[in-house]
């Protein structure tokens, strides 16, 4: 049984609807400090909605979500502020803003903190480029010279501004070629190892699940069915959960992943 010190995030009971459309009823879930969860689920069933929910984003019309001790839908406003200095999202495409450069991007979580020089922050945005593999020069560069996976790169960086200890990511290696993919898993899995972080992570990938996840939670029947590791979903007896574990895509990541580890 988990010790309660290691649980950095608990959902429980979470409902959320959008009219009379039901996404999630009851849902239940709990992340360790220092893992990498992959969120799975078919179409619909509230990946991304989940995520923004844990994040602050979306307020549930059930429930309750606690982050770090902290109860994320009855905080009041200055301990909200200080919990989201202690994690980083990172959406889809990088959702970087247009009219400023990746340095400046990076550099927006940062200009909440009070007496921060400068000089200093640039410095800071400098560093955390650098940790997402993108080159000097790209920090001068605005998100349309920037090609799809140096914007995902770009996109980490500003998650990591404030360096944070959950990173929430959504859907990271959608669009990017095989190769992009892969080195993009690397940069996540190494950059967790490195910092400590704790990894939320809404994927369709199932080569990311296979190289990074520690473990995976699945999504369906509005809730989270179940969780566990990569060995055991594949003993799942559930149609949705059987079919995407064990159809021709899943072996195909099986595969290049036990060539990687052989």
């Amino acid at each position: 049984m988990d010790d309660a010190s290691d649980i950095v995030i608990r959902v429980k009971g979470l409902r959320n609807a959008f009219g009379t459309h039901v996404v999630h009823d009851d849902l239940d879930l709990e992340v360790r400090r220092g893992e990498i969860i992959g969120v799975v689920g078919g179409s619909g069933t509230g990946k991304s909605v989940l995520l923004r929910t844990i994040s602050g984003l979306q307020r549930p019309s059930a429930g309750s979500v606690d982050v770090l001790g902290v109860d994320v839908l009855n905080a009041d406003e200055d301990t909200r502020s200080a919990l989201e200095a202690r994690w980083g999202v990172m959406f889809q495409d990088g959702a970087l803003f247009s009219s400023l450069t990746v340095r400046e991007n990076v550099e927006v979580p940062m200009r909440a903190v009070i007496g921060l020089d400068p000089d200093v922050r640039r410095h800071l945005a400098d560093l955390k480029i650098s940790l997402t593999g993108l080159p000097y020069l790209a920090g001068d560069k605005y998100p349309s010279e920037l090609s799809g996976g140096m914007r995902k790169r770009a996109g980490l960086a500003r998650a990591l501004a404030l360096d944070p200890e959950i990173v929430f990511l959504d859907e990271p290696t959608a669009g990017l070629d095989p190769i992009g993919a892969t080195a993009f898993d690397n940069l996540i899995k190494g950059l967790s190892e490195a910092m400590g972080l704790t990894v939320f992570l809404v994927t369709h990938d199932l080569d990311t699940l296979h190289a990074v996840c520690d473990r995976i939670a699945v999504l369906a029947e509005k809730k989270v069915l179940v969780t566990g590791t990569m060995q055991e979903m594949m003993k799942v007896d559930h149609p949705w959960v059987h079919d995407y574990f064990h159809g021709p895509r899943a072996r195909a990541a099986l595969d290049a992943t036990e060539q990687d580890q052989g």
